[in-house]
């Protein structure tokens, strides 16, 4: 084999890692146009700024939660209590945040140096992230019902009216995850401190050998993860109106597979804060709107979800074969 062929050849081998790199960033894109695709063709009239206000009402709550868990994934954890978490602070804000508003806010802030210290003692002890959040998710789920045994409760007159804003020509739950998307990609991905922060899950080893400390990076990914969590709670407690101890349940595997929809890992540290915000938007169109309008029975979305996050994986990971 001459010396020019093996240049072409690994002159094609790099065009074509290229190419499979570009679609893998841009499957989560794919996904949310192909969901739209299918409720305009379905339902055209939805494809309007009604529609998209009413189709993306819990979108944002959807996001914030998926972000919280995002920052947990980068540091090669995960998070089972986020959704009982966006419960518990549901709670709190139906409830003291609108009575006693200062009571209120030092809960909550209360509570996210609770989760930063969780991420403090799963580093110092080394435990499993998924024991301990386990554990938590029935500390937050108890202290829930303790705080409102049955439904009820009222969100703050100032949260209504920020959740019911409607601004002119595009609807606010789009204006709202660009805004979460920029925010989080600036911070984590063009930042100093967010390269380090997604070091402690790429490469913990290297960054202990600059000088880095694990522990303050493992608290400051938990203490994110926590305020993303307080934002949710209280986001969805201002769409909802009211609160409920079960609110936010079925957050923790929405947010898991909104991170990994939008290209995030489990290992690595490798995560995408606009993808995560992408794949939360799917996820809020596919399990409602498109499901119903597929005349699929309630009792089978839960399955066609599954389904449809299982089609989009399988795709990363041949394209993911293909690049390497």
């Amino acid at each position: 084999m001459t010396a020019v062929s093996v240049e072409n050849g690994l002159k094609s081998s790099a065009r074509a890692t290229r190419r499979a790199r570009m679609l893998r960033s841009l499957l989560p894109a794919l996904s949310l146009a192909l969901v739209l695709i299918a409720i305009a063709w379905l339902n055209p009239r939805t494809i309007s700024y009604f529609g998209f206000s009413l189709m993306l009402n819990l979108a944002i709550p959807i996001a914030l939660a998926t972000i919280a868990q995002m920052f947990v994934i980068a540091g090669n954890e995960l998070d089972l209590s986020i959704g009982t978490f966006v419960g518990f602070v549901g709670c709190v804000t139906a409830t003291w945040l609108k009575d006693a508003p200062l009571l209120g806010v030092v809960i909550l802030l209360g509570s996210i140096g609770v989760y930063a210290l969780l991420g403090a003692l799963i580093h110092l002890r080394n435990l499993p992230s998924i024991v301990v959040t386990l554990g938590m998710s029935f500390v937050w789920q108890g202290m829930a019902i303790l705080i409102l045994p049955k439904p009820g409760g009222k969100a703050p007159d100032w949260l209504l009216a920020l959740m019911a804003f409607k601004p002119p020509f595009i609807p606010f739950p789009i204006i709202a995850a660009l805004l979460i998307a920029a925010v989080v990609h600036f911070g984590l991905m063009r930042t100093s401190y967010g390269v380090i922060l997604r070091g402690s899950g790429g490469n913990s080893a290297a960054l202990k050998r600059a000088g880095w400390s694990l522990l303050r990076t493992k608290i400051a990914l938990f203490a994110l993860t926590g305020l993303f969590g307080v934002l949710s709670g209280m986001a969805l407690i201002g769409i909802t109106t009211s609160a409920d101890a079960n609110i936010g349940n079925g957050y923790t595997l929405l947010s898991i597979a909104g991170v990994i929809l939008g290209g995030g890992e489990f290992v690595g540290g490798r995560v995408s804060p606009i993808g995560a915000v992408i794949g939360a938007l799917t996820l809020a169109l596919a399990a409602s709107p498109l499901l119903t309008f597929m005349h699929i029975p309630p009792d089978w979305q839960v399955a066609a979800n599954g389904a449809i996050l299982i089609i989009v994986l399988a795709a990363r990971v041949l394209i993911s074969r293909r690049e390497r």
